[in-house]
């Protein structure tokens, strides 16, 4: 890592480019003297009473009096610069908003040009309900509406005093979405929990079951996926559910081929089959092979077969053993493994493992470092702490400069920066360019931002993301990126990634596909997947193997997304021939299908298994993301 202060030249360009900065503050306030008393903006733009805010415009100097909507007026605030007043939202502010006014004692006043909007915390349910048990250290979600202004939730500990978590310790805060980690020292019993809001509303939780959390390991039985249907072709005395040991498939009849090792455990182990019954009253399966003959188990087996489970849901489920039939192993690998028959139509095939679970386990947010400061001084409008891109430092004019790779992941992805705060009553935060400009977000963060959270050891958070504004992006690679401003020293940069900890009991997210986030969704073809072997024309971004496609046709599976228009944005998922879409049309924000994240995302729910149109049109006219306002950035499984 480079230190800027190793160079006597460089030195006195800094003092220089303070000075020249020095200066543009001063013009800039003797312009804004002139311009006189306005508002400009104000953040946040939604609050309840009590949230504080922010208020920037120019002529602050004399002014005794802001009126809220429906003639709040308060005269308890703080002028921090002639640019800047901090106050907490009132009580008492009108339920449909307006307009907020300074007034100086000359009788002089301002209006903001903007609505302030007021929020009104609803809760519409639980992920839990009452009755059901619960574990700590487990995720519970409340659903509703602006619930961004919850600040904490009471439990009850192991000595029945009140356990309260407060709303920065949420495993996820949104506006519809609040997800809260159970504590792991909870009272263990029965009760009812508590959640409580900034303006002072309280609503209570579920009466809920709660339990310790599992200290030791235990043995636990899990399903090893063989083959999964879509459910979509019931069998009818037909050669369709074929399988076969890869390279034995010249005819291309299989509807799958294994690997020499899953084959081998097949003959030599007991494996099990998932089916829909479609004829509740007589089904008949026969294993058999691709001559139809010799069949496994000397004939067919049929509704009441003691190798043959009822699930009571529809389904049942056969326990296969081919292991001691040696005509039929010995005929299997070149005439195939098959299932016919009527009456039901197969989902799965599938080993039973028995799997070491080591205790509990859950999400966590894991911090991956790019940058830590390793003694640099405070900011105080210098270009110190400026970053850039591997080979773009000719002057050794960076503090530190990044790989490709993570540059890219800057540049596309929320990043957060921790920093010390030198100054408690204000500091100002300015993210720009080495050349001082474009600016990032338009100008200065200050106090009391809501990109900005101040934690409890002197210190505060920063939330940046740059990947919306285009000028910015453009500049930065050739001008770097330049952290400035007062009152404040930064001490990392790193990128949150939520990752399961622990042994076992939760579902692990397996990413199928992952994106760059620098094409944006605008009606276009770009986010086009397909199944391998179907993209004659190279219009995919990508096409998978038939497992994984297959997987993605029979399963729930997820999309995580940026929101490049927090207002409004719409997700169509349809095929590459624009029809026919999936669940009927257009998703929007608030659609019960997204959650919208703390970080400029949201999480997109899919489950195509039950729409079979688009199953069966999907296979040659590829999956298609399409809409406006948003990015696709990733696809997962929830394992």
């Amino acid at each position: 890592m480079k230190k800027i202060f190793k160079y006597f030249g460089l030195i006195l360009s800094v003092v220089l480019a303070g000075a020249v900065s020095a200066c543009d503050l001063l013009e800039n306030e003797e312009q804004e003297a002139e311009v006189g008393l306005q508002i400009k903006v104000f953040s946040p733009e939604k609050v309840v009473a009590g949230v504080p805010m922010t208020i920037n415009g120019s002529g602050f100097k004399d002014v005794t009096e802001i009126v809220f909507p429906d003639a709040v007026s308060v005269t308890d605030f703080k002028i921090v610069t002639d640019n800047m007043i901090r106050v907490n939202a009132p009580k008492g502010i009108s339920t449909e908003g307006g307009k907020i006014t300074v007034r100086t004692a000359a009788g002089e006043e301002a209006q903001s040009k903007t609505d302030l909007k007021v929020g009104n915390t609803k809760v519409s349910g639980y992920s839990k309900q009452a009755g059901e048990e619960i574990t700590g250290g487990e995720l519970l979600t409340v659903y509703g509406e602006d619930l961004e202004f919850i600040s904490d939730a009471e439990f009850i500990d192991a000595d029945n005093n009140p356990l309260v978590i407060k709303d920065s310790g949420f495993y996820r805060k949104g506006t519809s979405t609040v997800v809260v980690i159970v504590p792991k020292n909870t009272l263990e019993g029965v009760y009812v929990g508590k959640l409580h809001t900034i303006d002072g509303k309280e609503f209570l939780l579920p009466e809920l079951s709660y339990k310790k959390p599992a200290t030791e390991g235990h043995w636990e039985t899990v399903k090893k996926i063989i083959w999964e249907g879509d459910g979509s072709t019931p069998v009818a005395w037909n050669g369709v559910y074929r399988f076969g040991l890869d390279g034995t498939d010249a005819n291309a009849e299989c509807i799958a081929t294994f690997p020499q090792e899953v084959w081998d455990k097949m003959k030599s182990e007991t494996f099990y089959m998932d089916a829909n019954i479609d004829n509740a009253d007589w089904y008949n399966v026969r294993i058999t092979t691709g001559w139809w003959d010799p069949n496994w188990n000397g004939g067919d087996l049929g509704k009441g077969n003691e190798t043959i489970l009822d699930n009571e849901d529809g389904t049942f489920t056969l326990t296969v053993d081919i292991t001691g039939d040696e005509a039929f192993l010995e005929a299997i690998d070149s005439r195939h493994l098959l299932f016919t028959g009527e009456g039901y139509t197969p989902l799965r095939l599938y080993t039973l493992e028995e799997e070491w679970v080591g205790g509990e386990g859950h999400m966590e947010i894991v911090k991956t470092s790019v940058w830590k400061n390793d003694g640099a001084a405070a900011v105080a409008w210098n270009g110190v702490y400026r970053f850039g891109l591997e080979g773009t430092d000719g002057n050794n004019e960076c503090i530190a400069t990044i790989p490709q790779d993570i540059w890219d992941k800057m540049k596309s992805e929320t990043f957060y920066v921790d920093a010390t705060i030198d100054n408690a009553d204000w500091y100002n935060v300015r993210i720009t360019t080495g050349w001082w400009d474009p600016n990032w977000n338009g100008g200065d963060l200050g106090k009391g931002n809501e990109l900005i959270v101040e934690n409890e050891d002197g210190s505060f958070t920063l939330t940046v993301d740059i990947t919306g504004d285009e000028t910015f992006l453009e500049a930065i690679d050739s001008r770097h990126l330049l952290f400035t401003g007062e009152g404040y020293t930064p001490q990392e940069i790193y990128f949150r990634e939520e990752v399961w900890v622990g042994g076992g009991g939760g579902p692990k997210e397996v990413v199928f596909w992952e994106g760059d986030g620098s094409a944006h969704v605008a009606w276009n073809g770009v986010y086009r997947f397909g199944l391998e072997g179907t993209d004659g024309n190279n219009e995919c971004i990508t096409t998978f193997p038939q497992d994984v496609w297959d997987k993605v046709k029979s399963g729930t599976f997820y999309m995580i997304a940026a929101i490049d228009n927090a207002d409004w944005y719409n997700v169509r998922i349809t095929t590459g021939w624009w029809d026919p879409n999936w669940s009927g049309g257009d998703l929007g924000k608030g659609n019960e299908l997204i959650v919208e994240n703390e970080d400029g995302t949201f999480t997109l729910t899919i489950d195509i298994t039950g729409d079979d149109t688009f199953l069966e049109a999907i296979d040659s006219r590829h999956l298609l993301f399409t809409g406006e306002g948003y990015t696709p950035l990733k696809l997962y499984f929830l394992e």
